[in-house]
C-alpha cells in the first residue's frame, strides 16, 4: 500500500504556495525564521540529509535553525519551488520536480542538488526560460 500524506500536509498542498510557506513558519524560533523540521517534513527528507544540503553540521539544523547558513539554503529551495509553482500552477509538481528531475542542461542534477550547490540563480533563470518558452 502506498503512503499517503498526512491529513495537514495534503490540506496545505492543495491550498497553494502561500500556505505552504506559511506552514514553514516557525513562530516559536522568530517572525522571520524558516522551521528546518517542517521543510525536510515536506520534501520527505530527515534533517541529516538537511544538513547536507544546506552544507552546515548535523546539529546545527535542530539546535541552531535560525542560522544565517541554514535559513540562507531554505530561502533558496523556497526561491526554488516559488518559481516552479509558478510554473507549473501545481505545488505537489513543484516539489515532486524540485526532488527528482535531472536536468540536461545542468548535466542531469536535480534542482534540490543545484541548490545545494549554490547554484539557485542559475535555477531560477533556467525556470524563467522555460516560463518564456525557451529552454527546455
Amino acid at each position: 500500500m502506498a503512503p499517503t500524506a498526512a491529513p495537514n500536509e495534503k490540506l496545505v498542498l492543495e491550498r497553494g504556495f502561500e500556505a505552504f510557506l506559511e506552514s514553514l513558519r516557525d513562530a516559536a524560533a522568530g517572525a522571520t525564521v524558516l522551521s528546518p523540521k517542517r521543510f525536510s517534513d515536506a520534501l520527505h527528507i530527515d534533517l541529516q540529509t538537511l544538513a547536507t544540503q544546506a552544507r552546515v553540521h548535523r546539529n546545527t539544523v535542530s539546535r541552531a535553525p535560525e542560522s544565517e547558513s541554514v535559513q540562507r539554503f531554505l530561502r533558496e529551495a523556497v526561491r526554488v519551488l516559488r518559481a516552479a509553482t509558478d510554473l507549473s500552477g501545481d505545488l505537489k509538481r513543484a516539489l515532486f520536480w524540485y526532488r527528482n528531475e535531472p536536468l540536461q542542461v545542468f548535466n542531469y542534477r536535480t534542482p534540490e542538488q543545484l541548490v545545494s550547490e549554490g547554484r539557485t540563480e542559475d535555477l531560477l533563470r533556467y525556470v524563467e526560460s522555460l516560463h518564456g518558452g525557451g529552454a527546455g
